[in-house]
């Protein structure tokens, strides 16, 4: 009978073993399949039959994405909807909240700051030009002219004011403890020898602030809209050879979900990235800027 009953047991627990493992395998099997689903539908081109592309710009004078716009539907059919921002800060807002689709603005250093400081994942999909920054002046012809205690503006985001404070220094007005790319701020000023009070404003203010001020930092696309040619009209100017300088070329961004989009990825190298766009840069911006993409 004992012999029986083991026989019995081992039978019993072999059906439980078995029974379990195919429940444990058809577990599995439905997890991966749920996973291959949800990585499927993250791989899904949302803009594959989109009729329009909203592209995010901060300023009224765009020629080159208009240029690109034009070429864009006359090639797919599609449309590109400009959504215009005077500021720096709500364009990558309006691409993490779906308000817009990509947006062209940026330097990689400001979109590394902005990623760290809200914990968000904007992604760069493509490089568009260089913009150098540039020192301005309604007053002033040169910047040895700026008087002891002058008043001089410069942005005051994390990584347009370091990169103005290193402008500062390279054109010998003051000296700051750091190298090319660290967020530096007015604390690591060690030498100010003209005693000059820095202003710090909103990038949009800069140009604004001219009134007011002896001098202003002023990145180019601000400068441009308040009526200024960079290379023929700031009092100094950023050197756009320096390999250092290479932080702050501009960039096409766009939500993490849409970096492989063929769509986008599409529109960025046979549409912006391409000589007859180049040819815009430099003329619309009287050389100011430059491509800063291969074609």
């Amino acid at each position: 009978m004992k012999n029986i009953s083991k026989v019995i047991f081992g039978i019993f627990t072999l059906a439980t073993l078995t029974a379990c493992g195919a429940k444990n395998k058809e577990a599995t099997t439905e997890g991966q399949s749920d996973q291959a689903s949800v990585e499927e539908s993250a791989s899904v081109d949302k803009f594959k039959d989109a009729e329009v592309i909203k592209v995010g710009v901060v300023g009224e004078k765009n020629e080159p994405w208009e240029d690109v716009a034009k070429r864009y539907e006359e090639g797919t059919g599609k449309k590109i909807e400009f959504v215009k921002f005077s500021d720096y800060i709500e364009p990558n807002e309006a691409l993490l909240s779906g308000d817009i689709d990509i947006n062209s603005f940026q330097h990689k250093k400001y979109l590394e700051g902005f990623n760290e400081e809200s914990g968000s994942d904007v992604v760069d999909i493509g490089d568009t030009v260089m913009a150098p920054l540039g020192i301005y002046s309604t007053r002033l012809k040169s910047v040895e002219e700026l008087d002891d205690g002058a008043r001089v503006a410069i942005p005051n985001d994390a990584s347009n004011g370091a990169r103005a404070l290193f402008l500062l220094q390279s054109a010998g007005l003051i000296k700051v403890n750091g190298s090319e790319g660290d967020l530096i701020t007015l604390d690591d000023i060690t030498d100010n020898p003209k005693n000059l009070e820095i202003i710090e404003l909103s990038a949009d203010q800069t140009a604004r602030s001219l009134d007011d001020t002896d001098a202003a930092v002023i990145n180019s696309g601000m400068a441009v809209d308040a009526g200024f040619i960079p290379t023929e009209d700031s009092i100094y100017l950023e050197d756009h050879t320096d390999p250092a300088k290479n932080i702050y070329i501009n960039i096409i961004a766009t939500a993490k979900e849409n970096e492989n989009s063929e769509v986008l990825k599409d529109l960025v190298e046979n549409y912006y990235q391409v000589e007859e766009t180049a040819k815009i840069i430099e003329e619309s911006s009287k050389g100011s800027e430059i491509p800063a993409f291969e074609y």
